[in-house]
């Protein structure tokens, strides 16, 4: 549902049609049944599952939700090096983003039936960014910002081998998600609670990070954290954002992140590091697949799955929300970091850094959830 402080229901206007892409296809691990969701104002979970998203069973683990960012992305696609000062020959897509709504969507499209988002945008793009979020089958409850924009993010893309991306971020509305935009009753039902690392830059997002994980806690309810950004980070500071962390159950670093958050040079020295501190910890190697590290001991290695990179944004938002979605199927960590390095794959091959909705028929091989 689109929560409107004002109390208007206008809906604003499309912030241009997005031009979707034709590819479908898999990513490095980071890394519908046809018919509509849930209306708007639904409450309902999203029925059936989009031909093409894995299986992970019905999960008696709750539903999942996800606060974070909803942004805009503007992706352009160069190839070698930007030439300063005149034209680069580009192509450009706008397209629906935001590291929250990707896990979100990822997570809804590996087969996780109730898959919830809070997130805050601007009213010039909230009906369109509330319609793709339904489309891949999440329940949306985006609080329209009265003042601020939604989010915006360019992301430069060399479409040379490695498919390297470079973001220009605008948070915009993203980052005024605060603890009034929180309700206990969001909790309700729900088995994990998965928190953007976009929240932490800045304070209202910070506080909000505090009261949710309080809440969660309180309800026995697991927490995952995904850093979200190694620039930021450094930004925040390392020592704030360890103390910022504090009760989190997982934490799905990049490799990046892993080595910045420790000083460690070695990712899987990092991960293990990390593991001390946090219950569980899953860092997303790229193209070297994902580690899994508990109690300073890198437990499993998970080898990254085949792909031809297009596009690597998302490939880790895509990794978290199919891991997610297999560790509320009933899978181990191991088993759920392979399924997120499946995910990452697929991401890779498509242009954005969202699954593809409902409906566009992508095929996928189904994966049950296992015990051990």
């Amino acid at each position: 549902m689109t929560a409107r402080p004002d109390g208007t229901d206008g809906g604003p206007s499309d912030p241009g049609e997005p031009i979707g892409d034709a590819g479908s296809g898999a990513r490095p691990g980071s890394g519908p049944e046809t018919g509509s969701g849930p209306g708007p104002g639904s409450r309902s979970g999203p029925g059936g599952r989009a031909p093409g998203a894995h299986a992970v069973g019905d999960s008696g683990g709750g539903a999942l939700l996800v606060v974070g960012d909803v942004v805009t992305d503007v992706v352009a696609r160069h190839r070698g090096p930007l030439a300063s000062g005149t034209d680069t020959a580009s192509v450009i897509r706008t397209l629906p983003g935001g590291a929250g709504a990707n896990v979100a969507c990822w997570a809804a499209h590996w087969g996780c039936a109730d898959v919830r988002l809070l997130g805050r945008v601007g009213a010039e793009s909230a009906a369109w960014h509330e319609r793709e979020l339904t489309a891949c089958g999440v329940r949306p409850r985006l609080v329209v910002d009265p003042q601020a924009t939604t989010g915006t993010v360019i992301c430069l893309v060399d479409t040379g081998a490695a498919a390297e991306r470079t973001f220009l971020t605008d948070s915009g509305a993203s980052l005024r998600l605060d603890p009034g935009d929180w309700s206990d009753a969001l909790l309700d039902g729900v088995g994990r609670l998965h928190l953007s690392g976009y929240l932490l830059f800045s304070e209202s997002g910070r506080a909000l990070v505090g009261t949710a994980s309080a809440a969660a806690r309180a309800r026995g309810v697991p927490v995952s954290l995904d850093p979200a950004s190694a620039g930021f980070l450094v930004d925040l500071g390392v020592d704030r954002f360890l103390s910022l962390v504090e009760g989190v159950d997982v934490l799905l670093p990049s490799r990046a992140e892993a080595c910045l958050l420790t000083g460690l040079l070695d990712g899987a020295g990092a991960a293990a590091a990390l593991s001390r501190l946090v219950p569980l910890v899953v860092s997303k190697e790229g193209a070297d697949g994902a580690l899994v590290a508990r109690d300073g001991t890198v437990l499993v290695r998970v080898p990254a799955a085949p792909a031809t990179p297009l596009d690597t944004t998302g490939a880790g938002d895509a990794f978290t929300g199919a891991f997610l979605a297999a560790l509320l199927a009933g899978a181990d960590a191991g088993a759920a970091a392979a399924e997120g390095c499946r995910a990452g794959a697929r991401a890779v091959e498509r242009v954005g850094g969202r699954p593809p909705a409902r409906g566009d028929g992508a095929a996928a091989t189904p994966y049950r959830a296992h015990a051990g």
